[in-house]
């Protein structure tokens, strides 16, 4: 048996260190969190300083069981559990569970799964941090605490089955309040005058700085141009610089990968992840932007021999965050020699991109020159200024160019296109003058990465967080991330040429949305309810002062019961105020009256979900009035939602006759709009509006839907009906009940037999789900994962 135990938390990453170590080394991983706090009522004594109460899962005791087998057996044991608090908090965990004692037991931490940096922690060991232990204590405790007391609030007072959250809760109102930004705007139109000078090769163009509000002045501007002379007035050059941004921190690499890559914040972190564990990368979970001596100097030999000496410009970034003290470096590759590495497509292009920004921050600037040309109008006393740029050098553009979440129209205006040659004084031929109408932009909604970094800005959360709130507050149903078409909306040019003015108007599609993140009806209720019953949890400041005191504990600067204490005393005298004293949340919002009978109309909250209502309860009148009740749609709130838009809502499902002496009805569903005919739905095209379905394009429909699934269907079976073998998407099928079955490449999907799909039905796994390192997990097994937090909330112990 080995002399030496050193437990890590995934087995892909002791695979690889197994490697790096000699036989006296057996590495083994806990698979995370190897406990967590019961779920029964006594998980937290306020009463006793907010002791906790922890078991080991039944999915983990297995695990543990072996762990201490190995323990005892060995001489030391070595916790190599990741370098951040809630890494060092399962060290603690693993220590207490598996009865370690302090002179045999060897704490190390690394922050990258190379040979040098393994054997350099083992040379370097150190005891467990309280300090840090105690820091992830008390945001697993507060984080509890909150759940616990604020869900029986919430399904009071707003809807069962609802929870709550510290950070989510905020990352919930910045959603709500951005919303409601975009929902008050009101867009101002404004011309944009741009002229065109010269030909072909020599064409460039000019703007005017100013923007005309009114057609009219906009029209004359481009009037009074007609037969002007235009002088180029002066020429300014010169030259510009531009810096590499800083290497990656957790933030910054979540966002870079979602503009590049289209990555979700929780993608990035699952292929960051598998990339540091197999060696490849430095920890993932760090906001820090410095480079170790040793990287600085393996990047310079690896730009001077690639690019030469003249692309490498070492330089220190500093951290701007005060937080900045988990993790000792940002995220770069291990090895800067590696440009590419082994793997699947995202494994791959995250690693790229990983690797061209940590390279470039040692490059370089870019050089340029800049050209800025004004023209004076015979005419006017106005100039139009055009701008040109000249690369003289690349520097790090050779390599990488950080995106922007910024959209901007003088890119498209080809501001920065270089400018041919001009004298000061030179005449100049215009060829054609616009004016277009441009319309002001309200704010633009979250992404998943630009939210990540408005909580950075705000001091709320840390590296190991960001993904979790993210993934929490889509799966609580408070935000959803979709893609949202545009309408359409007229703009009008006025263009000069040839010395005449025209006037056209023409449409573009406005307000498009991609993988925005919207607040949900129920997000939006819920978010009000806490800011008005439960403000400091949902205040920026209160919430990030809370992160400044975790770290705080870190340091150990501050005891963190007597924090706990602080918070708990003042927030649970709010629960039980407001479970005495608030009333019903439900959003309601009168609509206006019903045109031919007069009812009531309003919205609001249910107990399924947002929906109309019209005509209202009146117990004094004797009887109540008979009441009408539709659900909103998908993209439909309860905010915006108007009385036509609400009336329509009950002009649905609709008769719109009958095929086959069988009625063909049209109705809206969770996937949209549909015609039911004899239990089969069609979905109906988006060219064509449900209230709008003539009887003849409902049968057109229907039997287009019965040819394609006709053309689908392979070959059933005699035995069993809902046996089939179909065409997919990826090819031939078998459809056996509710699970789909592959079909093995040497069998002809027209010849198979009922017994041989049974045979392949039987050999298909049913649950394909997989734990949190990627081990099949029992099917009556939960794996716990790291970073997560408990979803089933549990009350604490009060005495």
């Amino acid at each position: 048996m080995a002399k030496n135990l050193l437990i890590v938390e995934s087995p892909a990453k002791a695979k690889t260190i197994e490697g790096y170590l000699g036989k006296d080394f057996t590495v083994k991983s806990s698979y995370g969190h190897i406990r967590d706090l019961v779920k029964s009522d006594d998980a937290i004594d306020i009463d006793n300083n907010f002791k906790q109460n922890y078991e080991v899962p039944a999915d983990k005791k297995q695990v543990v069981s072996e762990l201490k087998k190995l323990s005892k057996e060995a001489d030391t044991v070595w916790l190599a559990s990741d370098e951040d608090r809630e890494g060092e908090a399962i060290s603690w965990h693993l220590f207490e569970t598996l009865g370690l004692k302090e002179d045999t037991t060897r704490r190390i931490v690394f922050h990258e799964i190379t040979k040098p940096a393994i054997l350099k922690a083992i040379e370097t060991p150190r005891r467990i941090d309280y300090n840090l232990v105690n820091a992830q204590q008390a945001r697993r405790v507060l984080d509890r605490l909150v759940g616990f007391e604020l869900s029986p609030v919430l399904w009071k007072k707003v809807k069962p089955s609802l929870s709550a959250g510290r950070v989510q809760s905020v990352a919930v109102r910045l959603i709500v309040d951005r919303e409601r930004e975009i929902n008050k705007f009101k867009s101002e139109a404004a011309y944009k005058i741009v002229a065109i000078f010269g030909k072909g090769r020599e064409a460039f163009k000019a703007e005017l700085a100013e923007r005309y509000s009114k057609q009219e002045d906009a029209e004359k501007f481009l009037r009074d141009c007609i037969g002007a002379d235009f002088d180029v007035k002066s020429l300014e050059t010169r030259p510009t610089k531009r810096s590499p941004a800083a290497p990656f921190t957790t933030s910054t690499l979540q966002q870079e990968a979602s503009r590049k890559l289209g990555f979700s914040v929780s993608r990035t972190m699952s292929v960051a992840q598998k990339l540091y564990e197999a060696g490849h990368i430095t920890y993932m979970r760090t906001d820090s932007v410095n480079l170790s001596d040793l990287a600085l100097n393996s990047a310079a030999a690896e730009i001077t021999s690639a690019y030469g000496d003249k692309y490498h410009q070492q330089r220190r970034y500093k951290t701007k965050s005060a937080s900045a003290q988990e993790a000792h470096e940002a995220i770069r590759p291990t090895y800067f020699n590696k440009h590419s590495i082994q793997g699947d497509a995202g494994e791959m292009r995250l690693y790229d991109l990983i690797w061209k920004r940590a390279i470039a921050s040692q490059m370089s600037e870019a050089q340029f020159e800049k050209t800025t040309a004004k023209i004076s109008i015979s005419t006017r006393p106005e100039e139009l200024v055009a701008n040109g740029e000249v690369m003289k050098f690349d520097g790090f553009l050779k390599v990488y160019l950080e995106s922007s979440d910024e959209e901007d129209d003088n890119l498209q205006d080809g501001e920065n296109a270089m400018l041919p040659p001009l004298t000061k004084g030179q005449r100049l031929v215009l060829q054609e003058m616009t004016a277009t109408e441009r319309f002001s932009r309200p704010p633009a909604r979250y992404t998943e990465a630009s939210l990540v970094k408005k909580l950075e800005e705000l001091g709320i959360g840390r590296p190991s967080t960001y993904a979790p709130t993210i993934s929490t507050v889509q799966n609580r149903g408070y935000v959803v991330k979709e893609d949202r078409e545009g309408k359409s909306r007229i703009f009008r040019v006025l263009t000069l040429k040839g010395g005449n003015v025209t006037k056209e108007e023409k449409t573009e599609n406005t307000g498009a949305e991609r993988g925005k993140l919207f607040p949900t009806d129920i997000g939006a209720v819920v978010n009000d309810f806490l800011v008005q019953y439960f403000n400091d949890i949902v205040d920026f400041n209160f919430t990030a002062t809370v992160e400044k005191e975790f770290d705080e504990i870190a340091q150990g600067m501050k005891n963190w019961t007597e924090m706990l204490h602080s918070f708990y005393k003042p927030f649970h005298k709010e629960v039980e105020s407001t479970l005495q004293t608030a009333n019903k949340a439900t959003g309601e919002r009168d609509l206006g009256t019903h045109p031919e009978t007069g009812k009531k109309v309003s919205v609001r909250i249910g107990r399924y979900g947002p929906f109309v209502q019209i005509g209202e309860s009146n117990p004094d009148a004797g009887e109540d009035e008979k009441l009408q009740y539709a659900s909103l749609r998908n993209g439909q709130s309860i905010e915006t939602i108007t009385l036509e838009d609400a009336l329509n809502l009950f002009k649905l499902p609709k008769k719109v006759g009958i095929f086959e002496e069988k009625d063909m009805t049209v109705g809206v569903g969770k996937f949209g709009p549909y015609i039911r005919h004899n239990n089969i739905f069609v979905s109906l095209p988006k060219e064509i509006e449900p209230l709008d379905v003539t009887e003849e394009q409902a049968i057109e429909l229907i039997l287009a839907k019965r040819k394609k699934d006709a053309e689908r269907l392979i070959k059933t079976f005699d035995e069993d009906p809902e046996v089939k073998v179909l065409n997919g998407r990826w090819g031939p099928y078998i459809e056996f009940g509710k699970l789909n079955v592959k079909i093995p490449k040497d069998k002809d999907p027209n010849t198979l037999t009922y017994e041989e799909c049974k045979a392949l039905a039987d050999a298909t796994p049913q649950d394909g789900k997989k734990g949190r390192f990627g081990k099949a997990a029992k099917p009556a097994a939960k794996p716990a994962a790291k970073k997560t937090p408990a979803k089933k909330k549990t009350a604490p112990k009060k005495k």
